[in-house]
């Protein structure tokens, strides 16, 4: 996936069980995927707590955090933080997959199946990629001023 490309649809269930389907969302305007390895763990928390907290600064873009957690795992984690966006369950990595983010060995060398690598993904109206960003190490978080500025110019 690079910028440019067509951003691959899907469609996955949110924490709050609605059906989330990205090539209706992006009619709406602008969306930053953010798919991250696991609720309720440090590095995830303080990512989605830091966007969350600065939301009114992704210039009205649909946000969106992607993780293999079922969806009440992702409901919890929703709630205990108070995320303002929804939280997409890609239980069986299919969309990971997809956007090539999945990982296939972890971080011991353990064969992890259904874990996704810390990714940032802005698409436009016309589902086309303008930011991407696929991180190799977990305890790194994307470059969200830089994902700020690409929003800020396609808005």
């Amino acid at each position: 996936m690079q910028i440019g490309d067509k951003a691959v649809d899907f469609s996955l269930y949110s924490d709050k069980k609605k059906l989330f389907q990205l090539s209706q969302v992006t009619k709406e305007g602008p969306v930053l995927l953010l798919f991250f390895p696991a609720a309720f763990t440090g590095t995830c928390t303080t990512e989605l707590n830091e966007v969350n907290n600065t939301l009114e600064e992704y210039s009205g873009a649909t946000v969106v955090g992607i993780s293999t957690d079922t969806p009440f795992t992702l409901a919890e984690y929703g709630k205990v933080n108070a995320l303002r966006f929804d939280l997409l369950s890609d239980h069986d990595a299919e969309v990971s997959a997809l956007y090539q983010t999945k990982y296939d060995e972890g971080f011991t060398g353990m064969k992890l199946v259904r874990i996704s690598k810390r990714s940032a993904f802005v698409i436009d109206r016309e589902g086309i990629l303008q930011y991407v960003e696929v991180l190799e190490n977990a305890g790194h978080i994307p470059d969200l001023e830089a994902i700020k500025n690409v929003l800020k110019s396609i808005s």
